[in-house]
């Protein structure tokens, strides 16, 4: 039997939260065909299929979900000792964890989040499954959902709006919508298409920021945030905000890191930014890309 190493199976993370080869290759630097390969060497390592394997990318079968959670406290102490490595090197690490669209939001404040005279490094893992904190996985987390878990700390950011948008003055694609394929659908605003409008899908993404790059080249509607869709002045809303999928964002921090000098300092500049830009989140406000 070959022997696992931590190389292996944070490969494996990469591809279930990914949903696939291409996003693991991303992450991890790797070519998507050394991804599939590796994979295939580790379920044969370990006897068990962990992928159902789609055209639509990976699913992660019963055995695949075992392992995956195993493996999260594996790779939070693998980030506290990297945490704990580079703090002694001077340079402490401060992990956030966030949804495609708040990745989008803070890399376009940057500047703001980070200045050129912090010390610490910020380390961004960006995917549509909550933001898992309970074994440090990450620092701070924003969240859809207040935290029930009690080892965390959370504080109420804003509500989030949604709409469905389209190419602004286009009237031919009221009946074709764009969504990301189903089984990879896992909020409630990628999902609405499907449970909407399902015969009239036309066109499938395997990822959230695709949605807006089809609707602005004309190929459909698409659901998005509405401080993404309002600041795109490609697009248009084809419709009222959608109401049912409006929710409360949280910004979350584990009990036992978030007295930290450095995590202090990230979490308070991200709850300004999206304060201050509450009324794009919320619906009521327009703004140039």
């Amino acid at each position: 039997m070959k022997k696992l190493s931590w190389d292996d199976l944070h490969l494996f993370l990469h591809v279930a939260r990914g949903g696939g080869l291409s996003a693991a290759a991303r992450t991890s630097g790797l070519s998507p065909a050394t991804v599939g390969r590796q994979m295939l060497v580790l379920e044969e390592a370990l006897g068990q299929p962990l992928f159902d394997r789609r055209q639509t990318g990976y699913r992660l079968t019963r055995e695949g979900q075992a392992l995956f959670e195993r493996l999260l406290p594996m790779e939070a102490s693998a980030r506290d000792i990297e945490a704990w490595q580079a703090e002694g090197e001077g340079r402490p690490l401060v992990r956030i964890a966030c949804g495609t669209w708040l990745g989008w939001f803070f890399a376009r404040h940057m500047p703001a989040l980070q200045t050129q005279a912090d010390r610490f490094r910020l380390d961004f893992t960006i995917a549509e499954q909550r933001a898992s904190l309970t074994h440090r996985e990450s620092d701070i987390g924003i969240r859809a959902v207040e935290p029930e878990e009690p080892n965390l700390a959370a504080r109420k950011l804003c509500d989030v709006a949604y709409a469905a948008y389209r190419l602004r003055g286009s009237t031919a694609a009221e009946e074709r919508w764009i969504a990301v394929a189903e089984d990879a659908a896992i909020s409630a605003y990628l999902a609405w298409p499907h449970r909407h409008h399902a015969a009239a899908v036309a066109v499938l993404v395997n990822r959230p920021r695709s949605l807006r790059d089809m609707a602005a080249s004309g190929a459909g509607l698409a659901v998005l945030p509405c401080f993404v869709g309002d600041q795109d002045r490609r697009l248009e809303r084809a419709g009222p905000e959608i109401a049912a999928l409006r929710h409360r964002q949280w910004i979350v921090t584990h009990a036992d890191g978030r007295h930290r000098a450095e995590v202090r300092t990230v979490a308070a500049r991200m709850t300004s930014l999206v304060r201050e830009a509450r009324p794009l989140f919320e619906g009521r406000g327009l703004a140039d890309a």
